[in-house]
């Protein structure tokens, strides 16, 4: 299958209100969720398209506080260059898998400072990617 770069490409907007960038939200959510089953047919998914759209729905889920319009308008970017790069096939089944679907990471539980100071960390810290701890 060839790509047309271009095919999903959208122009980079702020909005001008919080109506307009849940407009905006709504869009993108909507077009991850019809391109559910060709994102596993095109990867090659042992998941089903229910899965993945409960994925999609749960990192949907995990920006639902910010309030911020600038923010909002950054995740809504990402959100739009993660989908294209998807649907043009730019990404390696690794990335699709790991990211995409990787629904343990929203489940971390919160806890306090003291907890963390009780365990000997004092914040969530960055853990190198090759070390193997999830």
């Amino acid at each position: 299958m060839t790509t047309i770069p271009s095919r999903l490409a959208t122009l980079s907007r702020t909005s001008v209100s919080a109506a307009e960038s849940r407009k905006r939200v709504i869009k993108l959510y909507r077009d991850w969720y019809r391109s559910a089953p060709e994102i596993c047919a095109l990867f090659a998914l042992n998941y089903s398209p229910g899965y993945v759209r409960y994925a999609i729905r749960q990192k949907f889920e995990a920006n639902r506080h910010v309030t911020n319009q600038k923010a909002i308008d950054v995740l809504i970017l990402k959100g739009r260059q993660e989908y294209q790069e998807t649907l043009n096939g730019w990404k390696m089944m690794d990335q699709v898998t790991g990211i995409l679907l990787d629904t343990k990471a929203l489940e971390r539980p919160n806890k306090t400072f003291l907890q963390k100071f009780y365990e000997g960390r004092d914040g969530d810290g960055v853990i190198p990617a090759a070390s193997g701890i999830l």
